[in-house]
């Protein structure tokens, strides 16, 4: 179904649930990392702690033959990233889905849980092109004991295009840092293109913590409740 740095996607069959699934396996590069294997069963813990309507389930985790892997809800729709790259979204759908993401982030905020890596490619569509938050794989349960031993690593992993100016830094982060990049994402859906792009990760850095959002286009073409 899809292939990243870190892991391949496929579509399988349940067997004993007579159900199609989706499997993640994680590359071998990385399954034989041990940190990142802790990092990827704390996803899988952190996720199965979520019970909400637009959070993608998960079936179940294992490891086999050296390889890791874990078990997924399998949806059809392609993810909104594929839905952005036809254009523009029509405002009316952008507020159902904009609903439907928010309200499984503030679930899982009230968790103390936050994503840390939201994007377009990590909100999977159902057929009737409703949203579901997926790949927690770097989210971080927010307590005191867990942000003194965070690694230095984890404090900076996240998709440039939609981080926030503390992920840069390499600052803590909190709630916001996903509000940061749901902003991004809402900037995506109405426009259809990113509030910043730039040839370089550098260049890409000055413009998210030096540089105000550009709103003059949203101005022109929206209300100004949409604008603002």
């Amino acid at each position: 179904l899809g292939q990243g740095g870190m892991a391949t996607v496929y579509r399988a069959r349940q067997t004993t649930m007579k159900r199609d699934v989706a499997i993640k396996v994680i590359t071998q590069q990385h399954a034989g990392d041990t940190e990142f294997t802790k990092r990827f069963e704390r996803e899988v813990e952190t996720i199965a702690s979520l019970s909400h309507a637009h959070i993608l389930k998960v079936f179940d985790y294992g490891k086999h033959e050296g390889m890791v892997y874990l078990v997924m809800e399998l949806l059809t729709g392609g993810s909104l990233a594929d839905k952005i790259s036809a254009g523009a979204i029509p405002p009316k759908k952008v507020k159902a889905l904009l609903n439907q993401i928010t309200s499984a982030l503030d679930y899982a905020h009230r968790r103390g849980i936050i994503h840390r890596d939201l994007k377009p490619q990590n909100v999977m569509l159902d057929e009737g092109g409703n949203a579901f938050l997926t790949d927690f794989g770097i989210a971080k349960i927010v307590s005191s004991n867990q942000a003194a031993t965070a690694t230095k690593a984890g404090a900076i992993m996240g998709t440039p295009y939609y981080m926030a100016p503390e992920q840069w830094r390499g600052d803590p982060v909190d709630a916001r840092t996903d509000i940061y990049a749901l902003g991004t994402i809402l900037y995506e859906m109405l426009l259809g293109r990113l509030p910043f792009d730039a040839d370089t990760a550098f260049v890409l850095m000055h413009k998210h913590v030096n540089e105000p959002p550009p709103l003059a286009e949203l101005r022109e073409k929206f209300s100004v409740a949409v604008s603002h």
